[in-house]
């Protein structure tokens, strides 16, 4: 029978770091939340081991990930067991806590350029990742990921789905400013009354161009699953597959329609593209900075920056 560790993502509490144990918030008797004892009463009722772990820091979430690890072998390149009886549920309020999770068994199992072993595939530059059951803390069903990829919302249905070992493998972005993404990026501002700011850059997808920086864009979505495919009303991305080892990128361009008679009129043009790999290099000005959202977290780019596709490198129990 399986150990099961259900992990839950917190912040620590303010000028306390969440061990002082001082305060209440000791991490060692994390504070359970109602789906979580349900999913492991369901999971002891299958007669699974099960442990609930709540992590303040990287470190916490890294000792949970370590369980995984297969023997040390001679080349020094750590590596997840394959035979592995442990089984992890993150209990998550966003998608950018289930990210985190992935990006942190990135780091752990991602060999070094110098080090990289003979049977890692040719497209990917991580092995297999762990499969990862999901078990949605948020009430709002239908946006957020796991909702899009279908995957079970109740506590007991996700017990079901890790014990029967039902893995879906699933495309995996990285880039190099040493994150990863699991559902997309759309990059572009709106002003105070949510029209888009246009911005400019160099925007290639393997070999073709979509813009070399001459055109006003007004959003550039990269995306691996689909929720960042559409932006008011406008499909950026036509059908994203978070398993056909493809990134989908998408922007929209305003365009002038000249008319013999009558007034020119705006329109908004799609370009898209799919590929390997993608790079934005945007054209700022001196103190600025181009805004995107991925996967839920905001962030300002301010130099090139470039996503990559590990074809179904992680998985989710459905």
């Amino acid at each position: 029978m399986y150990d099961v560790v259900i992990l839950t993502l917190e912040e620590p509490p303010s000028g306390c770091g969440g061990d002082c144990g001082a305060c209440g918030h000791d991490a060692e008797a994390p504070r359970q939340r109602t789906p979580v004892l349900h999913c492991a009463d369901a999971l002891k009722q299958a007669g699974a081991r099960v442990e609930a772990v709540t992590a303040y820091h990287d470190e916490q979430i890294d000792e949970v990930l370590a369980r995984f690890d297969a023997p040390e072998q001679a080349d020094g390149v750590r590596r997840p067991d394959p035979d592995t009886k442990v089984r992890l549920i993150v209990a998550v309020t966003s998608d950018s806590q289930l990210r985190h999770v992935v990006r942190r068994m990135v780091r752990r199992y991602a060999p070094p350029p110098s080090k990289r072993p003979e049977n890692l595939p040719a497209d990917r530059t991580v092995p297999d990742l762990p499969a990862l059951g999901v078990l949605p803390l948020a009430a709002d069903a239908g946006e957020d990921l796991a909702a899009r990829l279908g995957l079970a919302r109740q506590p007991a249905e996700v017990a079901r789905a890790v014990l029967a070992d039902r893995v879906r493998r699933l495309d995996l972005l990285r880039q190099d400013g040493g994150s990863v993404v699991i559902d997309g990026v759309l990059l572009g501002a709106a002003d105070q009354t949510g029209r888009s700011v246009p911005f400019r850059g160099r925007i290639e997808v393997d070999d073709l161009v979509l813009t070399d920086g001459a055109d006003d864009v007004l959003a550039c979505a990269v995306t691996v699953a689909d929720g960042y495919a559409r932006l008011d009303g406008i499909d950026l991305v036509a059908t994203p597959d978070p398993t056909d080892g493809v990134v989908e990128v998408g922007i929209a361009v305003p365009a002038l329609v000249k008319r013999r008679f009558g007034r020119d009129t705006h329109r908004v043009e799609v370009r898209r593209a799919r590929g390997r790999a993608v790079s934005i290099a945007p054209r700022l000005a001196a103190e600025e900075t181009l805004p995107f959202v991925e996967d839920g977290v905001t962030g300002e780019l301010t130099r090139k920056r470039s996503w990559w596709i590990e074809r179904q490198a992680w998985a989710v129990y459905s």
